[in-house]
């Protein structure tokens, strides 16, 4: 079974870090996205983009509005997808990522979700 891992972080806390406090943080990660590589599970890793926009229905049409969400205290910073055989396969897996172990002062973390349907494109008609 496929599991989106949704990697949240603090924008606000990230912001008031000392700056060698996250290049501390931040060099810690690259070692550890290459732990999570290693065992074969991750499928798709990116991080987004900021602004962020959403789209949604408004009187029978799609009404587009950009970011940032202000509602939001925490933010979706990056993703990834995992291939696990079961829940518990799945959060060893994800526990290698930087959000699982590292950064607690910016609030990050992971939220795992069971991927029902996957199918994957290549871009080509």
């Amino acid at each position: 079974m496929k599991y989106l891992c949704l990697a949240y972080y603090n924008p606000a806390e990230f912001a008031a870090m000392a700056p060698t406090d996250m290049q501390a943080l931040v060099s810690q990660c690259p070692p550890k996205d290459a732990q999570l590589k290693a065992t074969g599970q991750l499928r798709v890793s990116a991080s987004l983009g900021e602004p962020a926009i959403r789209l949604q229905p408004c009187g029978g049409k799609t009404q587009k509005i950009d970011g940032p969400f202000t509602e939001a205290k925490e933010m979706v910073g990056g993703f990834f997808i995992i291939d696990a055989a079961n829940p518990d396969e799945a959060v060893k897996a994800a526990s290698l990522h930087p959000a699982a172990t590292l950064g607690e002062q910016a609030s990050w973390r992971i939220d795992m979700h069971p991927i029902d349907f996957f199918e994957q494109y290549d871009g080509k008609a």
